[in-house]
């Protein structure tokens, strides 16, 4: 699909391949080893960069991180008190110690954010991550709006070595920082495929190169740094990634339902780890990844309905708008006209 055609579809199969990335992200969270892990964890984060990357347009550095400090910033700190509020009142119930329970010095573990927040908080490095990096995609792309020019295949190689460099010496990540370098690559890469019309031959190309990653290669663990085999892993992410793109314009995959837990996805990104962590003891994995998509979802779209946690939760500026997601902020506009 040209860049520019059809924006109104365009969007759709966006929310759609964003709904299949959130249920991959909670399928490598319930099943947590074996070959379905493996598989998930070869792609299901650098998915959600190249999607920002797609719809990324350069805009000044300063007006987007106001609006992402706005939005997205404010929900990871509405987000992050509320889940520590959260485990303290249930832990307490159950008579079993919360995981922040040596106050004042938690705090700073807290605002450290990244390899110092685990169990039902171990997701909460990704929004940081990927705010900082749409930050530094912006100024780059201010500088050089040309993405497919010298300076960008300079810069991201460089972005490409500290990536590795950092992730081998390194899985200490203050806010998800160390994983910078790597999805300034990933959204870099999203946006290059913006624009390039799809060919069969494209298909053949990236599913073998997707088929050998899952297959044979390492899974992933983006938020340590580790990425694999050195560039063919992320190559192989990438090949995923795109066909995922593809396939989310399929009438089952790009259903209204898929769509719906697509929109939804940040809400869901934040609370599945909660959801899975707290009712593990209780439940069968099947009915644990139920419950780690359905309570979510279904929160989600109460929080919605009201103005104040619309705003707060989920970065919406409007009760009539969508949810202002970090992968999304910057072509929200452009994507909704007629």
């Amino acid at each position: 699909m040209a860049e520019g055609a059809m924006p109104r579809e365009r969007l759709e199969w966006v929310d759609a391949a964003k709904g299949i990335g959130i249920i991959a992200v909670i399928v490598g969270h319930i099943w947590t080893s074996g070959p379905v892990r493996d598989a998930v964890y070869a792609f299901h984060m650098p998915l959600f960069f190249l999607i920002s990357g797609y719809l990324f347009k350069p805009q000044p550095p300063l007006t987007l991180a106001r609006k992402l400090l706005a939005t997205q910033g404010l929900g990871y700190v509405a987000w992050l008190v509320l889940i520590v509020l959260f485990d303290i009142w249930i832990e307490g119930v159950r008579g079993l110690r919360p995981i922040f329970h040596n106050w004042p010095a938690d705090l700073w573990r807290i605002a450290f954010g990244g390899s110092e927040l685990r169990g039902p908080f171990t997701v909460f490095w990704f929004v940081p991550c990927l705010l900082v990096a749409r930050i530094l995609c912006s100024a780059i792309g201010t500088r050089f709006p040309e993405k497919r020019s010298w300076p960008w295949f300079g810069l991201m190689t460089i972005s490409l070595g500290i990536a590795y460099a950092a992730g081998s010496a390194t899985d200490v990540s203050p806010l998800g920082l160390l994983t910078v370098p790597m999805a300034l690559v990933l959204l870099w890469a999203g946006w290059l495929r913006r624009g390039v019309e799809w060919k069969h031959w494209m298909c053949a190309v990236l599913f073998v190169l997707a088929a050998t990653t899952l297959l044979f290669g390492p899974s992933l663990n983006m938020k340590a740094g580790d990425y694999g085999w050195p560039l063919l892993s992320i190559a192989g992410a990438v090949a995923i990634s795109f066909l995922i793109f593809q396939s989310a314009r399929w009438p089952v995959l790009g259903s209204a339902a898929m769509r719906g837990v697509g929109a939804a996805s940040l809400t869901i990104m934040y609370l599945h780890v909660p959801v899975a962590h707290y009712l593990t003891p209780h439940l069968g994995k099947p009915a644990l990844f139920g419950a780690a998509l359905l309570l979510p979802l279904g929160l989600h779209y109460l929080l919605k309905s009201n103005k104040v946690t619309a705003r707060l939760l989920l970065g919406i500026q409007s009760t009539r708008a969508e949810p202002v997601q970090p992968w999304s902020l910057a072509a929200t506009s452009a994507t909704r006209r007629p």
